[in-house]
């Protein structure tokens, strides 16, 4: 299994050094293809792990002893357990999905090539994430995906907005990084050692609560606000929209995202030693999910709805994380992975039959045109909004039951974003597939469903997305949770560490589930009676006023960074290099040099070639140290 074990990373990695290398030599549509399959390669690698490793046992695999200093070393490793499973096998099978979907949709773009070189090298360096066996080979993924977000994002780089949007993300990710460098930093200076479970081993040790273990925890959520996109670091997302669609549903879906998820999650039982963190976590969760699901009522982009319902379904993934229960948060992140990717990848086909088309105020009626896309993106919104017996319904559910176990507000406040989930995802629905459409004839003329490689994946994924959620079942199926049982060796060390609430009788477990469903339809339905019976319709631009003027531009959080931040940072910067550069840096620089200068021309009356002269200044030199002798 060691063996399989390497091959899981390095099968991408080759499938970047073939494309990038090599891709101009091989036939057109070649590399494609070769990206594609050293994913698949990669997938079935893991399966066949996942076939012969107990979800008890671990694998540890140590590549070679990569730095050692007094007492340190830090290998380059690799860690294989239950929640590494886990996540290996959404990020290689959905991974492989959307390669596969961009066979079909990058079909004739100019830097094809390009593009499955970039899908290969940020496949790679989320596998090394996920497999680190230390915080120094997670940070190499962490950055590593970083890095190919922006080449992903700004891949059309000739637009400079692309370009902009681009370098947003990056910016703001290596502000979280920066957090995360500096956790590292302490753990590595107060614990010898960052291999992750020695550090959990010697975190239990400490005193619950105490101000060590709250900084450290504190830096690490940093870095999670940064990759996944919490409150106050969230703005990057909406804005990676700029790139082709596969990468919104890579990014957004199953890898880069949760990346702060599964930090958090590997990482449990430190942060479970830090309740102050935990109630950090909870409260920006809880806050970011009802922020975005508020600014989702009024977007008219299709991509702009699904990048805001993402950073809402982050924020309900967090409020998991900070009421303790992980196997719960990594079980929406599962279901999410299967419903997003789908929901980005259903976008893109719209897209594509539309040449381009991405606002939903000139769609409608498409159901007829595309069925496939149409059956695959309603179900995907039913899972999403929690519709019942779906997948999104039991991890959403399970969430929520924990929020009614431990705090009640907080059940409330994720009860209303489910809600307004329900709600913006059936009005992206009726208006793009209902209804009359509102495009004109010449593209309506040319609208026909995607390619096979563009819906196999969407029904692979639909299929996922339906029956996904018998993985989590709740206790009243009188059946075992099947990933809470098979995390049970990850989650197990922190679960006496958190203090849960009373748990709920089945009786009211059934009734909390039973309303959280019929409020998903009654949603569903006003939604369906405002904007297909009434045939309600966006306003323009410029029609929009009040409160929904103020959603509809994202509560002027960009402009507020733009005038508070961004700015200032430019006048600070043009008067550095204006005044303090000029007036200041210059004029020591040139005086130094002309101390240097005229010391020179002194010292050089000294050298006068007069041998009297040098035998006069040697005695004086014996006397004066003479006399420094004796006063000494």
């Amino acid at each position: 299994m060691t063996f399989l074990g390497l091959l899981i990373p390095l099968l991408p990695l080759m499938g970047f050094l073939v494309n990038g290398l090599l891709g101009k030599y091989l036939p057109k549509g070649s590399t494609g293809w070769i990206g594609s399959l050293s994913v698949l390669a990669s997938f079935i690698c893991v399966l066949m792990i996942f076939k012969d490793l107990g979800a008890a046992q671990a694998i540890q695999i140590d590549v070679f002893n990569w730095i050692s200093f007094g007492n340190i070393d830090i290998s380059f490793g690799l860690w294989i357990d239950s929640l590494t499973m886990v996540m290996l096998m959404v990020v290689t099978g959905v991974g492989f999905l959307i390669h596969l979907y961009s066979i079909g949709y990058m079909h004739g773009d100019e830097g094809y090539t390009r593009f499955f070189t970039y899908l290969n090298l940020f496949i790679f360096f989320m596998l090394l994430l996920v497999m680190g066996s230390n915080y120094l080979m997670m940070f190499i993924g962490w950055e590593g995906v970083g890095l190919c977000s922006y080449l992903l994002i700004g891949f059309w780089f000739k637009n400079e907005a692309y370009n902009d949007a681009a370098q947003k993300a990056f910016v703001m990710n290596r502000i979280g990084d920066l957090g995360f460098l500096l956790g590292m930093f302490f753990i590595l200076f107060h614990f010898g050692t960052l291999d992750i479970q020695a550090v959990e081993g010697l975190a239990t040790g400490l005193t619950a609560n105490s101000t060590l273990l709250i900084g450290i925890t504190l830096l690490l959520f940093v870095g999670a606000i940064g990759k996944s996109a919490q409150l106050p670091l969230y703005t990057w997302l909406p804005d990676a929209m700029a790139g082709p669609t596969p990468v919104s549903a890579l990014i957004h879906a199953a890898t880069m995202v949760t990346a702060g998820i599964y930090m958090i999650v590997r990482s449990n039982v430190l942060f479970a030693m830090a309740p102050t963190t935990m109630t950090v976590i909870l409260w920006i969760g809880v806050a970011t999910s009802v922020f975005a699901a508020v600014i989702g009522l009024k977007q008219n982009d299709i991509k702009k709805v699904l990048a805001y319902s993402t950073v809402s379904q982050l924020g309900l993934m967090f409020a998991a994380l900070g009421l303790g229960a992980f196997s719960s948060g990594v079980f929406h992140l599962v279901t999410h992975a299967f419903f997003k990717a789908l929901l980005f990848l259903g976008a893109g086909s719209v897209i594509h039959a539309l040449h381009g088309e991405q606002d939903i105020r000139n769609m409608g009626g498409l159901k007829k045109l595309i069925p496939v896309t149409y059956l695959t993106f309603i179900l995907a919104a039913l899972a999403i909004s929690g519709f019942p017996l779906l997948s999104g319904f039991f991890s959403k559910d399970e969430i929520l039951a924990h929020a009614f176990e431990q705090n009640k507000l907080v059940w409330i406040i994720l009860f209303i974003s489910s809600l307004l989930t329900a709600f913006y995802m059936f009005r992206l629905v009726f208006l793009t597939f209902f209804n009359n459409f509102r495009g004109t004839e010449e593209t309506k003329h040319h609208i026909h469903e995607s390619p096979w490689t563009m819906t196999l994946p969407l029904i692979i994924l639909c299929v996922l997305s339906v029956v996904g959620g018998l993985i989590g079942l709740p206790a009243v199926f009188d059946v075992s949770h099947l990933l809470g049982t098979y995390l049970t060796s990850v989650t197990e060390p922190s679960a006496s560490l958190i203090h849960h609430g009373e748990m709920l009788s089945h009786s009211l477990e059934i009734g909390l589930m039973t309303l959280a469903g019929l409020a998903a339809i009654g949603m569903i339905l006003y939604a369906r009676w405002k904007y297909i019976t009434l045939k309600a319709m966006p306003e323009a631009d410029s029609a929009i006023t009040g409160i929904p003027k103020l959603i509809y531009h994202k509560f002027y959080v960009d402009e507020i960074y733009e005038s508070w931040i961004v700015k200032p940072v430019f006048k600070m910067s043009e008067w550095f290099g204006t005044f303090f550069d000029k007036q200041v840096v210059d004029r020591v620089v040139n005086a130094t040099a002309g101390v240097m200068d005229s010391g020179g021309k002194t010292l050089r009356l000294f050298q006068n070639g007069n041998t009297g002269f040098y035998v006069f200044a040697m005695v004086i030199g014996m006397v004066v140290l003479f006399i420094i002798r004796l006063l000494i």
